[in-house]
């Protein structure tokens, strides 16, 4: 995989799992047109390679990241600049949602604006208990559009518009109870409970989780009927697949199954 070493650092382990980890401390691991270029690239990379099974996503220094760069904003005026980075955020996130494997979020700090985006477009998210998030845009005079749409995807709309219109932060536990993150620990614990997700995960026949993944963003959209209907199909698909004929059989024989990841 090639990336920006300066700004994304790039590692996997022998199982397939590749860690995507933001490296610009000094600006809070902000959102600027270099990093979600690093980004793109990796989480391309990422979804080339069959063997890929989970991508974590992490970030160095005291914040996870705090969403695009406010003075690099402020030195620009045209529109087609503006266009042109929101346009390039939505790639990445749309990336993170389109990939064949999960993506997990390792929250160690302080998710604002377009870094909290990043959090609630991820399939899951670990948070360390002294993490905090926030739709911090509107206390600048700038709502915080794009982040809205995963965040009315995760959160209840009365608590994702309190987030949007206040930019009040909310500490780990509360993101908890209203379905920003999976799990909380404590920080020295992060690293052991992200891997309880990914050992869980990497255990599982990895077209099964492509399927069921694409399937869940795509049924949330439909009607009821649209729905079902679309579930049922990619059923009866993913039951075609050796791994779930093999399961199928391991279950009637009262055995573990035995397949290739």
């Amino acid at each position: 995989m090639t990336t920006n070493d300066e700004l994304l650092r790039v590692s996997r382990d022998a199982r397939g799992v590749v860690t995507l980890t933001l490296n610009d401390p000094a600006r809070f691991n902000a959102l600027g047109s270099e990093m979600l270029a690093a980004l793109q690239q990796a989480l391309d990379d990422a979804g080339r390679d069959e063997s890929v099974r989970v991508v974590v996503l992490a970030a160095a220094g005291k914040a996870f990241c705090a969403g695009h760069n406010l003075k690099d904003m402020a030195a620009h005026s045209e529109l087609a600049w503006y266009q042109q980075l929101f346009a390039q955020c939505s790639r990445v996130m749309l990336s993170i949602h389109r990939l064949p494997v999960p993506v997990i979020a390792r929250v160690q700090g302080m998710a604002t604006a377009a870094g909290c985006q990043l959090v609630a477009q991820c399939d899951l998210a670990v948070a360390a208990d002294n993490a905090s998030f926030a739709t911090s845009g509107i206390h600048y005079g700038l709502f915080c559009a794009t982040p809205s749409v995963p965040l009315v995807r995760n959160l209840p709309a009365k608590r994702a518009m309190e987030m949007l219109l206040t930019g009040d932060f909310i500490d780990a536990p509360t993101a908890l109870a209203q379905g920003l993150v999976n799990r909380v620990v404590a920080p020295d614990a992060l690293d052991a409970e992200v891997e309880k997700l990914v050992q869980s995960i990497v255990q599982k026949p990895r077209v099964a989780v492509a399927m069921g993944k694409a399937l869940v963003y795509q049924q949330r959209e439909l009607g009821l009927d649209a729905a079902y209907q679309l579930a049922g199909q990619t059923m009866a698909a993913n039951m075609m697949d050796a791994a779930a004929q093999e399961g199928a059989r391991a279950f009637a024989e009262k055995r573990s199954p035995s397949w290739k990841a």
